[in-house]
């Protein structure tokens, strides 16, 4: 029976969810195949933790050169994360004729474009399902399932982090520093939340998913990017009052003519969407992705984001994959990101100030006649129309929260008007802006 040779980086939480599976699942695995996938080797700076695993006939290092550069490895699965050293460790496995498999979206939205190439000058594949959305299968729908479409849109709840501490924040009505204390106590969220509330996480997994959405380069340093910090629980209260719940959400769309796509909308940050909306339903740490395309039109991905099982589920299903055309018959697979590295290209990322969207408003104002009446002649200036207008009750402080709600506008016409808002000597605090898309189903 032909038998692929897996060299595992890293034995941490998913690392070992991965040894798990290739352990315990060997014989399900081969069923599946026809084909053995043995864990021949894996490499970690601790080998004296207990992780509950008989690693009996797995050679085990803390070493991970050995294992790149080893003649009995076939595959490495790279589960170090970071940047360095892992983008060494998978170009030295590229360079030494290794497929890879690999969780690191972080690698794959600096490196990736280096990356690729050289792996298909080998002919080696590299799988990475499990750097985006954790289980769910929403970039194998992108490269496979879809491929027919030209995708319209994509967007996506990529950070089960900030959709914990967004959900507890509306079932309980709690602040945003209480919640993030729990999310890091329930290891939900690091030490130092920045990555994921900051909106960093997200955005990488954005610019994965857009490139190969559009067949564009990944440009995760484009990104528009605003985290989840300044949401407030009477932010909350008021959108739901209004109709709507507040998701941090990952956005994709292409711009163009004629089916030719010459520039991609990027943008990440705290949205609005429908309480009806199925996006609105994903609560706690569940991810969900919405991919629409023009003959499929609305489809949805969604399940767990993150954690050992669904994560090293990912992982595993990548490595089956390559072993399914191995050792000969690699490139009857789909390439990684859904085009033909030939064809994929360099498109500008549309500038932000250009973005069409709704917009949610709150402010804090002074309690006195025509203040209202100023503002909304500042919007009017920018032809901005209002599509509500709530004063909330009077703060003891004598200032009265105003939230608004507006129709379409660009983002630079939006960020005009605040400018001059916020100027106005009855205005006390910095506005808050939140963009609405109605196009979530």
């Amino acid at each position: 029976m032909v038998e692929l040779r897996v060299g595992l980086l890293g034995l941490g939480t998913i690392g070992t969810g991965v040894a798990r599976i290739l352990i315990e699942q060997k014989e399900l695995i081969s069923r599946r195949l026809g084909k053995r996938v043995t864990l021949v080797a894996a490499a970690d700076r601790d080998l004296t933790r207990d992780r509950g695993l008989d690693f009996t006939g797995v050679r085990l290092c803390d070493d991970a050169n050995a294992i790149v550069t080893a003649d009995d490895i076939d595959l490495v699965v790279e589960l170090i994360g970071g940047y360095e050293p892992a983008r060494t460790f998978v170009a030295a496995a590229l360079a030494s004729g290794k497929h890879v498999v690999t969780a690191n979206k972080a690698l794959i939205a600096k490196h990736g474009e280096e990356l690729f190439p050289l792996a298909a000058e080998k002919g080696l594949q590299i799988g990475f399902e499990a750097a985006v959305g954790g289980g769910i299968p929403c970039m194998k729908a992108l490269r496979e399932g879809l491929a027919a479409n030209a995708i319209d849109s994509v967007y996506g709840i990529l950070n089960g982090t900030c959709n914990f501490i967004l959900t507890k924040m509306e079932n309980e009505g709690a602040n945003y520093a209480d919640v993030l204390k729990e999310a890091q106590a329930l290891g939900y969220a690091e030490a130092d939340p920045t990555f994921d509330v900051e909106g960093i996480d997200t955005a990488q997994k954005l610019s994965i998913l857009a490139a190969m959405a559009f067949g564009s380069k990944i440009r995760f340093e484009e990104v528009f990017t605003e985290g989840i910090s300044r949401i407030t629980a009477a932010d909350i209260q008021a959108a739901h009052e209004m109709g709507y719940r507040i998701k941090l959400l990952g956005i994709a769309k292409p711009h163009g003519a004629n089916g030719q796509v010459d520039a991609v909308e990027m943008r990440v940050h705290p949205t609005l969407v429908s309480l009806s909306s199925q996006m609105a339903q994903v609560s706690d740490s569940y991810n969900a992705v919405q991919i629409s395309g023009d003959f499929v039109e609305h489809t949805m991905y969604f399940g767990r984001g993150a954690g050992e099982r669904p994560t090293a589920s990912a992982v595993v299903a990548d490595i089956m994959d390559i072993t399914s055309g191995f050792p000969g018959g690699i490139t009857h697979l789909a390439p990684p990101m859904g085009f033909v590295e030939s064809s994929r290209r360099e498109m500008p990322t549309m500038p932000m100030a250009d973005a069409l969207c709704e917009y949610y408003i709150r402010l804090m104002v002074q309690d006195q006649p025509g203040v209202i009446a100023a503002v909304t002649s500042i919007l009017a200036d920018h032809r901005i129309s209002l599509e509500a207008l709530i004063q909330k009750e009077r703060h003891a402080s004598h200032n009265v929260p105003i939230v608004m709600l507006t129709h379409e506008t660009t983002e630079g016409n939006m960020q005009a008007a605040i400018s001059r808002i916020t100027a106005l000597d009855a205005v006390q605090e910095d506005a808050l802006i939140l963009r609405k898309e109605s196009a979530v189903v």
